[in-house]
C-alpha cells in the first residue's frame, strides 16, 4: 500500500511538560511518521502525519482520545488549507457563508502567494477570481505564485504598469501550461471586439485563469459566478470594504 498523508490538529487544554514527546512517542510506536509539526493560531498544534496503513490511524484517534489535556479536533486526510496552516502556523480565514471564499490581508502576502501557489501547481481547468481594491498587491501577488508553483504566466489584460489589452498571445503564451491573468474590469469595459475574442478562446482552455475584479467581470460579461472554483480576497485591513463605486470608466486608467 502506498503512503498516505494525513492531518491530525489537536487543542491543547493543559500544555504539561512532556506532553508532545508523550504523542511523538505514541506515533513512534505505531510507525506513524510526522513530515510536519506547528502550532497552529492560540493553543492548537497541527500535524502532516505518513502512513501506508490506515488502520494505524483509526486506531491513533481512538487511543489520543483517551490522552488528558487534549482534544483531537481534526484527522483526516489534508486539504490544501491544512497544509498551509501547518506550514504557516495559522490558519486561512473562509466565509462562513460561502466555502469558495478564502480571505487575507496584505500582512498575510506570504500565506496569499504559498496558497496560490499550491493551486497553480495543480493541473486542468480551474479559474480563480481575486477581489482587491487598487494597489493592494493583487497581480503581485499572482506572479509571486506563478513563480513558487514554476509555471510561466501570460497578462490577457492588465493595469499593472500601463493598461494593457492584448488581442492576440503567441504560440509560448498560449500554452494551457500557462497562468493567464486577466483584469476583469479591463477585459469587459476597456476591451474591443478581437480582445474579447481571444478572452472566450482563453477561457474555454483548460488552464489556470486568474481573474481579478471578479464582480465586475461576471456583471459586464456573459460569465456568472459559476465559472470559478475559489474566490480570494486581499484588504489592506481585516475590516477594508471592497467597493466598486470608485471605479468609474474615467478613472479606468488608473491601476487596479
Amino acid at each position: 500500500m502506498e503512503p498516505k498523508q494525513w492531518y491530525m490538529e489537536y487543542k491543547i487544554h493543559k500544555n504539561r511538560p512532556g506532553l508532545l514527546g508523550d504523542i511523538a512517542s505514541l506515533l513512534g510506536m505505531l510507525e506513524v511518521n510526522i513530515l510536519t509539526i506547528n502550532g497552529v493560531e492560540d493553543r492548537t498544534r497541527g500535524m502532516l502525519l505518513q502512513t501506508d496503513d490506515d488502520e494505524k490511524i483509526e486506531l491513533l484517534g481512538k487511543m489520543l482520545r483517551k490522552v488528558e489535556n487534549i482534544t483531537v479536533n481534526t484527522l483526516r486526510p489534508p486539504r490544501l488549507t491544512d497544509i498551509l496552516a501547518v506550514r504557516h502556523g495559522r490558519y486561512i480565514e473562509r466565509d462562513s457563508d460561502d466555502h469558495k471564499t478564502f480571505r487575507f490581508t496584505r500582512d498575510e502576502l506570504g500565506l496569499l502567494v504559498d496558497f496560490l501557489g499550491e493551486l497553480f501547481k495543480r493541473d486542468g481547468n480551474q479559474t480563480i477570481g481575486l477581489r482587491g481594491m487598487p494597489r493592494v498587491g493583487k497581480t503581485e501577488s499572482i506572479i509571486a505564485g506563478s513563480v513558487c508553483s514554476n509555471k510561466r504566466w501570460a497578462f490577457v489584460s492588465s493595469t499593472l504598469l500601463r493598461q494593457t489589452v492584448r488581442s492576440q498571445l503567441s504560440e509560448e503564451e498560449m500554452n494551457p501550461n500557462n497562468v493567464f491573468i486577466i483584469d476583469g474590469i479591463v477585459s469587459t469595459i476597456r476591451s474591443n471586439e478581437k480582445h474579447y475574442s481571444l478572452l472566450q478562446e482563453i477561457m474555454a482552455m483548460p488552464s489556470t485563469k486568474v481573474i481579478e475584479h471578479p464582480d465586475i467581470f461576471v456583471r459586464e460579461s456573459q460569465f456568472d459566478y459559476d465559472v470559478f472554483d475559489c474566490i480570494v480576497e486581499l484588504r489592506n485591513t481585516p475590516d477594508e470594504e471592497i467597493s466598486y463605486e470608485s471605479f468609474t470608466t474615467a478613472g479606468l486608467n488608473d491601476d487596479f
